[in-house]
């Protein structure tokens, strides 16, 4: 039977390669889509302690989480739409070029 753990060690999986992708790229959509991985791994783990509560106050967090990383979503890519119209790249050293 799947139990607490097995989730919790997914999701802790889930969290150390998308933080594995943020510390070792240099594209910034890598870096973006390692975030969003983060992101869906605290959600893992707030749904499966809610699920093994009996509560549904974790899933209910998780929309906001949900709520946020949406809102967080329109911000990011607009930045990267920005910096490769400027600069023909989505590297992160060009990020400071949209300094004015």
């Amino acid at each position: 039977m799947i139990g607490l753990e097995h989730y919790l060690t997914v999701s802790a999986l889930l969290f150390c390669l998308g933080l594995f992708g943020v510390i070792a790229r240099r594209n910034l959509l890598v870096i973006y889509m390692s975030l969003e991985l983060m992101l869906n791994a605290a959600n893992l783990a707030l749904v499966a302690f809610s699920r093994f509560n009996q509560d549904l106050n974790g899933q209910v967090m998780v929309f906001f989480v949900i709520t946020v990383a949406a809102a967080e979503v329109a911000v990011g890519l607009a930045l990267i739409v920005a910096l490769y119209r400027r600069r023909q790249s989505a590297n992160v050293e060009h990020l400071t070029t949209l300094k004015l």
